[in-house]
């Protein structure tokens, strides 16, 4: 998949451009059906699939005491869009000058002259332009009045609700985890690089990897059934995320037991899948009750990830 970072770097002619546009922040199940609709598209045309898209996140640049952390990573949300079967990716730099572009200059001026688009398939809920004032239906009008087609697709459902960045967002912040999954396509994860700790853990039996992940969208305090993905290898494990109140901690913490596992992990990467969430964090009166309590832990994640994964 090629990768064009930046709307001056489009200097080449693309052979029958197909493409969508949006920001795709976790690249779920409803944009895989808008990738899908490309994809097969482009198959008959042979064309060429593109998703257009922006970074930094728009909100990030336009409202940003209104950010909320993405989904994913830019560079996740590449990895996920090159499995789609896309052939490329445009990436506009989202500035306040960019963000002044009217519907009618963008379309003109970028998809127009400098792609040539020929076709164009968006959500149901497009916006775009100066203040978002491009609609799906205005859009449509664009493309009579330049000579593209465009294709509005209708909203992705499961069991009745609305499959949508925000609405998985929320899923997670509230520990729903195994809920936002079904939303994704696949378990949320995050990426952090393992950090020291007190090594609390290792002092009762269960040796915690503590990970760095100031910059992700944090689930629900809680334990949780975990996997693990160090050095391309997939491993089991349970997590807490929280303040650790049996030690009375002050920060936010992720901790993570890997079943099974010996290795030395310190100032790794690694990702982390969360599974389904087992129970809220709770003070214990003793590190012997707290042993006790992730014994059961273990066994609970364990039965979790059989019956959910494997």
């Amino acid at each position: 998949m090629k990768i064009i970072r930046g709307i001056q770097n489009i200097k080449e002619s693309i052979t029958y451009p197909v493409l969508t546009i949006g920001n795709f922040d976790g690249v779920h199940l409803g944009h895989q059906a808008i990738f899908k609709k490309v994809v097969d598209r482009v198959k008959e045309v042979e064309g060429t699939g593109i998703v257009f898209t922006f970074e930094p996140h728009p909100k990030k640049i336009l409202s940003p005491d209104k950010y909320l952390t993405s989904l994913i990573t830019f560079e996740k949300k590449l990895e996920l869009i090159e499995k789609t079967g896309i052939d490329m990716v445009i990436c506009a730099d989202f500035t306040t000058d960019f963000a002044a572009l009217s519907p009618w200059k963008f379309t003109k001026s970028i998809l127009v002259e400098k792609i040539c688009v020929k076709e164009v398939f968006v959500g149901y809920d497009f916006n775009f332009g100066k203040r978002q004032e491009g609609t799906a239906e205005y859009f449509q009008k664009m493309g009579e009045e330049f000579g593209f087609k465009v294709e509005v697709l209708d909203a992705v459902k499961i069991n009745g609700g609305i499959v949508s960045s925000s609405f998985i967002r929320d899923l997670i912040v509230n520990g729903q985890v195994s809920k936002a999954a079904r939303y994704l396509g696949q378990p949320y994860s995050l990426a952090g690089k393992v950090v020291g700790g007190r090594e609390v853990g290792s002092a009762i039996g269960f040796p915690t990897a503590n990970l760095d992940v100031h910059d992700s969208l944090i689930p629900h305090t809680g334990v949780y059934a975990v996997q693990i993905i160090s050095k391309n290898k997939k491993y089991n494990g349970v997590a807490n995320v929280g303040y650790n109140p049996t030690f009375k901690r002050n920060h936010l913490t992720v901790e993570i037991h890997i079943f099974d596992f010996t290795e030395n992990l310190y100032d790794q990467t690694i990702r982390l899948l969360f599974i389904n969430r087992i129970r809220d964090e709770v003070a214990f009166l003793s590190t012997e009750e707290l042993k006790i309590q992730i014994q059961k832990d273990v066994k609970t994640a364990k039965e979790i990830i059989e019956e959910e994964i494997d």
